[in-house]
């Protein structure tokens, strides 16, 4: 477990994780981060030796004692936030660790230390030299899966961009990620752009042009997919492994629904499993002991069970 950025919350809910997880020897979680922010935390927390046998720690010296501000979006903090992962990543493919959850980042704080950064997918995608253009949000919460094609932009600027050929790499990095998670022949269903999946171009013609023909190419490689299907039905039903969303809240709104405070944020299409956690760094609760690790819990029972092979 990555401790995200170490002004904020990560840490500790990396130690509740691990406490929560209940794991001992061999198989234990492994926290990834400076060791001074990490026993601050337990002091915090008032852990024991004892209770400290939950967790293993790899210490990094990437935030130096006199730069370290609780509670403060830092540029100091967001570079360690960025070395920690690249960290994980080094021990994931050296076989050390399975599978990789990071405490929450602050987009800002990396930037702020001149890291060019618009969330994990894009860093770690770099550090496994994965073309970002690959990689995908993936949100799970309670079994419901939404694999997203588009994010953070305006619906304008995000249909805009919407093509065949983005739908089918978004259900294609579903595709890799889903039997890491013990799912070995998924099955995946595209939502439509417009409300009922444009009702045959009643509702516009976008689905006409994009999703349709999406589904029709991914349908002649094999691939078992149905859609597109409006956001509404298809999420309702629940009847297939992930969905492929076109917008950010056709998938947001569901997962937030279903788990307000623990969705996981998977990055699908890499070589390795890694995922985040549906929230931010809080800074306001920095190092108060009060942060919620719901959604952290959460990301660390999933990825060991899929590390495990137990299907999620």
């Amino acid at each position: 477990m990555c401790i995200g950025d170490p002004n904020g919350i990560g840490a500790e809910i990396a130690v509740k994780a691990a406490l929560a997880l209940g794991v001992r020897g061999d198989d234990r979680p492994l926290l990834i981060g400076d060791g001074f922010v990490i026993d601050r935390a337990c002091e915090v927390l008032a852990l024991d030796a004892k209770a400290r046998e939950a967790f293993d720690v790899h210490p990094l010296e990437a935030l130096a004692r006199k730069d370290w501000k609780p509670g403060q979006v830092d540029a100091a903090a967001g570079a360690a936030t960025v070395a920690y992962v690249r960290t994980a990543v080094e021990l994931q493919r050296a076989g050390r660790i399975a599978a990789i959850a990071a405490a929450p980042h602050s987009e800002t704080a990396v930037n702020a230390a001149g890291i060019p950064f618009s969330g994990y997918a894009g860093l770690v995608a770099d550090c496994t030299g994965t073309p970002r253009d690959r990689v995908f949000l993936m949100l799970e919460a309670k079994g419901l899966r939404v694999v997203h094609c588009t994010l953070h932009e305006s619906v304008l600027a995000a249909i805009a961009r919407i093509t065949p050929a983005l739908v089918q790499a978004a259900a294609e990095a579903a595709r890799q990620t889903l039997p890491k998670l013990g799912i070995a022949s998924p099955r995946l269903c595209v939502i439509g752009i417009n409300p009922h999946a444009g009702e045959g171009g009643l509702f516009g013609d976008e689905d006409e042009r994009i999703t349709k023909p999406a589904v029709r190419a991914m349908r002649e490689m094999g691939w078992e997919v149905d859609g597109p299907l409006g956001a509404d039905l298809a999420l309702s039903e629940r009847k297939h492994d992930a969905y492929v969303a076109m917008l950010h809240d056709q998938g947001h709104v569901a997962v937030k629904m279903l788990s307000p405070k623990g969705a996981t944020a998977l990055v699908a299409g890499l070589p390795l499993l890694f995922a985040s956690v549906g929230h931010g760094a809080a800074f306001d609760l920095a190092g108060k002991g009060q942060a919620d690790a719901s959604a952290m819990t959460d990301t660390v029972a999933l990825l060991a069970k899929a590390a495990a092979g137990v299907a999620a």
